[in-house]
C-alpha cells in the first residue's frame, strides 16, 4: 500500500467509481445499486484497515457504519458523526449532454448524477480518511462513518431505519457533518462559505376532493374537481407571511455587510435576487411553503369523478408547524381534507460551540479571506433522524466553488457536475478539519 499516494490523488476517482454504480431510489417503488455502492465503500475502507458494519432495512437498501478510532486519536472525547448517503434521484439520460452514469470528466468537471449530491463529499470523506489511515494521522477524535440508503426518499429505509433500530451506533455522537453547507458562494468579489445549521421540516400531503359521480353533460352542484382546484389555487397563490429565523437573520446581516446595503424583512426576496441562484434556496427559507405538484382525476372525458386528489410539497420552519398546518387547512377549506404522505421534523442548531470554530478555522485556513455564515436548508437531509438522537447537525461538505457555476440548480438537475478544484478543495478543507473538531 503506498503512503505516499494522496487525497488529492484519488479524490477524482473515487467519485467517478462511485456515479458509476447506478443508485436511482424511485421512492415506494424501491432503488438500485445501493448494495453495490456500499460494497465498493466497504472495501475502500478495509483496503487501509477499516471494518465496516453492513445494515439492511430491506434486500439490498444497504448502509455501511465504522467506528474509525486509530491509535493517537483522544477516545476521552464523544464521537464526531460524519455521514453520506449514496443514494440519488433519477436521471433521464436523453436530457443530458452525456450519460449521467458514466462518471466522465469534461473540461475539468465529473459529470454525472449525484456529482453534488452527494457522492462528491463520500469520495472526499473516502479519499481523506484513507490518506490519513495510511500515512498513520489519527484524527483528534473518534469518528463515526455512516454511508446511508434511501436519504432521497426521506430516509425511511436508511437513517431513519437506523436511528430507530440501532441507536446505539448514532446516540453516543456530540455532532455530526453532512451535505449541503461549507460549499462557497461569491458576492461582490468575496466568497461567503454557508454552513447549514437549520434545515426545514417536511410535509409532503395529499389534499383529497369527493364529490357526486355523474353524466358530463349534466349539472353538477357537487363536483370534486371543481372543489380540488379551488383548493389548490387557493393554496398555490397564498403568500406566506416573512419568518425570519435565527440562522436566516445571521445569514442576511452577513450578507447586509457585503453588499453594503440594509436588508429589510419585507424586501428580503428582492434583495437576495442580487446574489444569484442562491437566492432560490435562501429565499425558501423566509417563510413556511406549499406547493402543487400532482393533480389527478377521472377516467373519461364523459364521466364527473367521484374523487379527485393532489399532491403538495410543504416545508415549514422550526417552530411553525402548527401554523402551517391550521393556515393550510383553512386555505383547502371543509370539503377538501389532507392526508401526510409523508411528514418529519424540522432541525435547528446554533452557530456557536468547537465544532463550529473549527470548521470556521478549516475553512479560512484554506482561503483567508473567507466569510463563514450559517444558513437554512429549504429541503431536507438526514440530520434529521440523527437530532432525534440529540446529535447536533451541521452541513458541512466543503466545496470551493466558481463564481459563475449556478450550484443550486444541480441539485437534481440535468448535466450535474462537480468542479475537480472544488473536490482537491474540499479534501484540504476535510483534513485540516479533523484536526481541530
Amino acid at each position: 500500500m503506498d503512503s505516499h499516494v494522496t487525497a488529492a490523488d484519488e479524490v477524482v476517482g473515487l467519485c467517478q467509481d462511485l456515479i458509476r454504480f447506478d443508485t436511482s431510489n424511485y421512492g415506494p417503488d424501491g432503488a438500485k445499486g445501493e448494495r453495490e455502492a456500499a460494497e465498493y465503500i466497504a472495501a475502500k475502507l478495509d483496503e487501509v484497515g477499516i471494518t465496516c458494519q453492513v445494515f439492511e432495512s430491506e434486500s439490498r437498501r444497504t448502509t455501511l457504519v465504522a467506528h474509525w478510532e486509530p491509535e493517537g486519536c483522544d477516545t476521552s472525547l464523544p464521537p464526531l458523526l460524519i455521514h453520506g448517503h449514496t443514494d440519488v434521484v433519477p436521471a433521464v439520460a436523453s436530457e443530458w449532454q452525456v450519460d449521467p452514469f458514466a462518471g466522465e470528466v469534461i473540461d475539468d468537471y465529473v459529470w454525472g448524477r449525484g456529482a453534488v449530491d452527494m457522492k462528491d463529499f463520500d469520495a472526499i470523506i473516502l479519499a481523506v480518511v484513507r490518506e490519513r489511515q495510511r500515512s498513520g494521522r489519527p484524527p483528534r477524535r473518534p469518528i463515526r462513518l455512516v454511508f446511508i440508503a434511501d436519504e432521497e426518499a426521506g430516509g425511511e429505509r436508511g437513517s431513519q431505519w437506523l436511528a430507530e433500530n440501532h441507536p446505539d451506533l448514532i446516540a453516543d455522537c456530540t455532532e455530526a457533518i453532512g451535505e449541503v453547507g461549507g460549499f462557497s458562494l461569491t458576492v461582490n468579489g468575496r466568497r461567503l462559505y454557508l454552513i447549514q445549521t437549520a434545515e426545514k421540516g417536511i410535509a409532503w400531503l395529499k389534499l383529497i376532493a369527493d364529490g357526486t359521480a355523474g353524466h358530463g353533460s349534466m349539472r353538477n352542484s357537487d363536483n370534486a374537481i371543481t372543489e380540488l382546484a379551488g383548493a389548490v389555487s387557493r393554496v398555490g397563490a397564498y403568500e406566506w407571511p416573512i419568518r425570519l429565523h435565527s440562522s436566516v437573520q445571521q445569514f442576511l446581516e452577513g450578507v447586509e455587510d457585503v453588499l453594503g446595503v440594509p436588508i429589510k424583512a419585507d424586501e428580503v426576496e428582492q434583495t437576495l435576487a442580487r446574489l444569484g441562484s442562491i437566492a432560490r434556496m435562501v429565499g425558501a427559507t423566509v417563510s413556511n411553503t406549499a406547493n402543487p405538484t400532482m393533480l389527478n382525476s377521472g377516467y373519461m372525458v364523459n364521466v364527473i369523478p367521484g374523487q379527485a386528489t393532489a399532491g403538495l410539497d410543504g416545508r415549514f420552519l422550526p417552530g411553525y408547524e402548527d401554523e402551517f398546518y391550521d393556515t393550510l387547512k383553512e386555505l383547502i377549506g371543509e370539503k377538501v381534507r389532507l392526508e401526510v404522505v409523508h411528514g418529519d421534523i424540522a432541525v435547528e442548531t446554533s452557530f456557536d460551540g468547537h465544532v463550529v470554530d473549527a470548521m470556521t478555522a478549516s475553512l479560512t485556513a484554506a482561503d483567508p479571506g473567507a466569510l463563514v455564515l450559517p444558513f437554512m436548508m429549504s429541503a431536507g437531509t438526514d440530520a434529521k433522524a440523527w437530532s432525534t438522537l440529540g446529535v447536533r447537525c451541521f452541513g458541512f461538505a466543503p466545496l470551493q466553488l466558481p463564481p459563475e457555476l449556478d450550484f443550486t440548480a444541480l441539485f437534481h438537475g440535468v448535466d450535474e457536475r462537480v468542479p475537480i478544484s472544488a473536490l482537491t478543495h474540499g479534501c484540504v478543507v476535510l483534513d485540516d478539519f479533523l484536526d481541530r473538531a
